[in-house]
C-alpha cells in the first residue's frame, strides 16, 4: 500500500498505541487506521483518566487539504472535522472502514479525549455540532469586530442568561420597544 499524502512511499506496519497496529508513512509520518482494530483496541483498553492538565494547543499543521485516496481499494475517503477548535479533519474511507490519520493526529485526539471515541467523529450528529460551534464562534467574533470585546462578553452573558428564562418574550418584548 501507498501513502495516500506522499503517493509514492510505501506504507510499513507500525503501532500508534500498545496493541493498535496501523500501516505508517516513515515520510510524513501518516497512518492508515483500520476501524475494525480500533473497535478491538477500544474494547481491550479502558479510557486512562488524564490525571493532569489536557493540552488543548496541540495542533497538526500537516493536514492534507485535498482529498485523499484510500491505500486500500484507492477511491477518496471524506474528511470529517474533529473539533471547532482545530481545523485538523480526519479522512474516512466508508469502503474499506479505513481512516487515515495524518501526523500526530493520535496525538490531537488523545489530547481532547477523542481517542476512544473515534467512531463517534465520524456520525452526522457529531459533524452538525462542529459546525453549529463554528459557526457560533464567527458570530462572537463578527459581533466583537462591531461593539469590541467587553461589550461582546456582556452581550453573550444576557444571551445566555435569558436563553431558558421563563419570561424571555415578555424581556425581549421591553428590550425591543426601546
Amino acid at each position: 500500500m501507498k501513502c495516500p499524502k506522499c503517493r509514492n512511499t510505501d506504507l510499513k506496519p507500525t503501532k500508534i498505541e500498545d496493541g493498535l497496529p496501523v500501516m505508517g508513512c516513515p515520510d510524513c509520518e501518516g497512518a492508515s487506521l483500520s476501524l475494525l482494530y480500533y473497535r478491538d483496541w477500544a474494547e481491550r483498553n479502558a479510557p486512562v483518566e488524564q490525571s493532569e492538565a489536557v493540552d488543548a494547543d496541540v495542533t497538526v499543521e500537516n493536514d492534507a487539504k485535498t482529498a485523499l485516496s484510500c491505500p486500500k481499494c484507492s477511491k477518496l475517503m471524506t474528511k470529517y472535522s474533529v473539533s471547532s477548535e482545530h481545523k485538523n479533519r480526519i479522512d474516512l474511507c466508508a469502503f474499506c472502514d479505513e481512516a487515515w490519520l495524518d501526523g500526530s493526529e493520535w496525538t490531537l485526539l488523545k489530547s481532547l479525549e477523542l481517542a476512544h471515541k473515534l467512531p463517534s467523529v465520524f456520525t452526522d450528529q457529531w459533524q452538525r455540532k462542529v459546525r453549529d460551534e463554528k459557526m457560533e464562534s464567527k458570530k462572537v467574533e463578527r459581533l466583537k469586530k462591531l461593539v469590541g470585546e467587553t461589550d461582546t462578553t456582556r452581550a453573550v452573558e444576557i444571551r445566555d442568561w435569558l436563553k431558558n428564562h421563563n419570561r424571555k418574550a415578555a424581556i425581549v418584548q421591553f428590550i425591543a420597544s426601546e
